[in-house]
C-alpha cells in the first residue's frame, strides 16, 4: 500500500472510534423525536465545517452543477442519518449498529456499476469474513418483537443509504475541497429534515438532550464523518466500510458499561472475524 493509503486506513479508524460514541449519544438525546436529532445534528455539524473550512481557507461558494451534486448527497445523507437514529428508539445497540454496518454488501454490489471499480476476489472474500463478524456480533434474539423488528428494519434501510452516501462521496474525491463538501451536504441534509423538526421551536428543551445532540454534531459528525470522508478520496469505498465496522464493537461496549446492555461472547468472536476481514481487504 501506498503512504496515501495508510493515511486513509488511519482516517478510516480514527473515524470509527468517533462513530462509536453516536449511538449512546442518540441514546442520552431521546427526549427529542428522531427528525429533531437528526435536522438539529446536521445544521450543526455544517456550521462548524463551514466554519473550518473558512478558517482554513477553502472556497465557501459552489458551482449550479456542484449544488445539484450536494443536493443529492444531503438527501441521501438525511435518510441515513435519519434512519440510524430511528432505529435506536426502536431496537437495541448491537442490532442497529450491526444491521447498519452491512453496507459494504451493498458497497461490492453498486462500486462497479456507479465507480466502474470492481473487488479483486480476495477483496471480495474479506468482505464476506467481514459482514460474518458483523452476524456474529449480533448474535441471537430470542425475544425479536415487532417494535424491534421495526428498529432492524430502520437500520437496514440506514446501511443501504451509507453505501450510497460512501460512493457518492468517494465521487467528490477531485472536485469540491473536503471541508467545504462536507459543510454542504451536512448542512443540506439538516435543512432537508428541518421542516419535519419545527417542534424545536414550540416547547422548552431538556438541556441534556441538546448537550448530546451538540455533542453528535461534533464528535461523531463533524471529526468523525469528515475523517471518513477523507479516507474515502484516498481509499476504495469498501476498505473505510469495513474498518467503521469497528464501530460496532465500541459502541457495543459504551452501551455495556453506560445502558447495561448485554455484552457477550458474540461480541468478540465477531470483532475478530471483521478485523480479519479488513486484513484481507487490506493486504
Amino acid at each position: 500500500m501506498t503512504r496515501a493509503s495508510w493515511i486513509g486506513v488511519a482516517q478510516a479508524a480514527a473515524a470509527a472510534g468517533l462513530f462509536s460514541t453516536g449511538a449512546i449519544l442518540v441514546r442520552f438525546a431521546q427526549a427529542l423525536t428522531p427528525v429533531e436529532v437528526t435536522s438539529l445534528r446536521m445544521l450543526l455539524g455544517g456550521a462548524i465545517l463551514a466554519a473550518a473550512a473558512w478558517g482554513t481557507g477553502q472556497r465557501l461558494h459552489l458551482s449550479g452543477a456542484e449544488i445539484r451534486r450536494v443536493l443529492l448527497v444531503g438527501l441521501v445523507t438525511a435518510a441515513h442519518f435519519l434512519s440510524f437514529i430511528a432505529s435506536l428508539y426502536f431496537t437495541s445497540v448491537a442490532h442497529s449498529l450491526t444491521l447498519t454496518h452491512t453496507a459494504p454488501l451493498f458497497v461490492a454490489a453498486l462500486s462497479w456499476s456507479i465507480l466502474g471499480e470492481p473487488l479483486p476476489r480476495r477483496a471480495l472474500a474479506g468482505i464476506g469474513v467481514g459482514l460474518c463478524g458483523v452476524a456474529a456480533l449480533a448474535g441471537f434474539e430470542p425475544r425479536l418483537t415487532p417494535s424491534m423488528a421495526l428498529g432492524d428494519l430502520l437500520a437496514v434501510g440506514a446501511a443501504l443509504a451509507f453505501a450510497l452516501y460512501s460512493l457518492l462521496g468517494r465521487r467528490e474525491r477531485t472536485g469540491i475541497p473536503l471541508l467545504t463538501y462536507a459543510a454542504a451536504v451536512y448542512g443540506a441534509a439538516g435543512l432537508m429534515t428541518a421542516p419535519f423538526a419545527l417542534g424545536l421551536l414550540a416547547r422548552p428543551l431538556p438541556w441534556m438532550a441538546l448537550a448530546a445532540v451538540v455533542a453528535l454534531a461534533l464528535f461523531p459528525l463533524a471529526l468523525g464523518h469528515t475523517l471518513y470522508n477523507a479516507a474515502l478520496r484516498r481509499l476504495h469505498p469498501s476498505i473505510p466500510q469495513l474498518i467503521a465496522t469497528q464501530e460496532i464493537l465500541g459502541g457495543t461496549i459504551l452501551a455495556w458499561l453506560l445502558l447495561g446492555e448485554p455484552l457477550s461472547w458474540n461480541v468478540v468472536a465477531g470483532a475478530g472475524l471483521t478485523v480479519l476481514g479488513v486484513s484481507l481487504v487490506l493486504r
